[in-house]
């Protein structure tokens, strides 16, 4: 552990990373700050005039370029964007998310909150994968400690419909996502690293959408007494974006929502190998996307 900050960034000059979810909170942060030491940034956002905007406002060489994890198509098109033999990834931070949001499906008729944050980001990075040069680092939560992973009934067709049961699911799907990618990478002889990364407990527009006027309350007051800022939150994130570390690492607060940042742990189900192997296999299914290496 280390009172390791952005401030402590290595140069990223002469590299390219991509940031979903770039046009606010986490995202922005992450893409400000890798953009400041000299990468050239992709911000991979669904509205292209926030984009624009929040783009104009960073130093160094930033790019927009539009992207819909909700939808497969989206997801195809910003990847064929890659297509020449120099258009390679450096790093590609899987940042974008939804929480606890009232029961919706994506275009592609996922469940809102497992398609955006875990599908969506498992088409991309696999359709990415043979341009990316050095890692993949996703964005998870603390809160996959509350997740169960439903291979059965992944999009809640059949359940009642839970919105934060739901966004565990989807966080605990990012780390067994982290997990199998990094097996698969060193079954394939692969010198990229997976990780995730996660932020503690930042104040950023990803809360207060529940649907739900008290439980909007409640996390509003969350906000105020408990939370942390954006930088805090993305500190996680730069430091599994830029720092040697090993594959599969899971980078957090010492102290689960504060402390100096550094591997932490996971649960027993975000360990599960088998349920890692088979929500691969599901994801593959569902998207179309196979492993590419």
């Amino acid at each position: 552990m280390s009172a390791w900050t952005a401030a402590d960034l290595p140069s990223f000059a002469g590299r390219t990373v991509v940031v979903t979810g770039a046009n606010s909170g986490l995202g922005l942060v992450t893409a400000r700050e890798l953009a400041r030491v000299g990468a050239k940034t992709i911000l991979a956002v669904r509205n292209l005039d926030k984009g624009n905007a929040v783009a104009a406002e960073m130093s160094g060489e930033v790019e927009v370029r539009k992207l819909d994890l909700g939808d497969l198509s989206s997801i195809r098109a910003f990847a064929e964007g890659f297509s020449e033999p120099e258009d390679t990834v450096d790093v590609l931070v899987n940042n974008a998310g939804i929480m606890a949001v009232p029961y919706a499906q994506t275009v592609d008729g996922f469940e809102s909150q497992i398609g955006t944050n875990h599908l969506g980001h498992f088409a991309l990075t696999n359709l990415l994968l043979p341009k990316i040069t050095d890692r993949v680092v996703t964005v998870s939560s603390a809160m996959h400690l509350f997740g169960y992973i439903s291979l059965k009934d992944l999009n809640w067709k059949s359940r009642p419909y839970l919105a934060w049961p739901a966004y565990g699911q989807s966080k605990l799907a990012n780390l067994l996502f982290t997990s199998e990618l990094q097996r698969r990478l060193d079954s394939a002889g692969s010198p990229l690293k997976a990780l995730a990364a996660h932020p503690g407990y930042s104040a950023t527009n990803l809360q207060g959408k529940t649907g739900n006027r008290m439980g909007t309350r409640i996390v509003d007051a969350g906000n105020r007494l408990l939370a942390t800022n954006a930088d805090f939150g993305a500190r996680q994130t730069l430091y599994a974006a830029s720092q040697p570390l090993p594959g599969d690492s899971f980078i957090g607060p010492r102290f689960g929502m504060r402390g100096p940042t550094g591997r932490g742990p996971r649960s027993p189900l975000a360990r599960n190998r088998d349920k890692a192997t088979a929500l691969w296999t599901l994801s593959e299914q569902l998207t179309g996307v196979q492993f590419p290496l």
